[in-house]
């Protein structure tokens, strides 16, 4: 039990230290990752339609 409660203050002392984001920091950074995340899914499923058509289109040329 001791050890717990030395290594909560430990932890308590280190989070102190921590250089925490302001608000307007954190917000930017949430909405530039939200971004970048949805330009990346829209490239993946217009990759993803292209690759579908290519296979469609050879399957439907050699083998449908």
């Amino acid at each position: 039990m001791r050890r717990l409660l030395q290594f909560l203050k430990e932890a308590r002392l280190e989070l102190k230290k921590v250089s925490w984001p302001t608000r307007k920091e954190l917000v930017s950074s949430t909405t530039l990752v939200i971004v970048v995340s949805v330009l990346f899914g829209v490239f993946l499923g217009i990759l993803d339609l292209l690759f579908f058509q290519s296979v469609y289109g050879l399957i439907a040329m050699f083998g449908g």
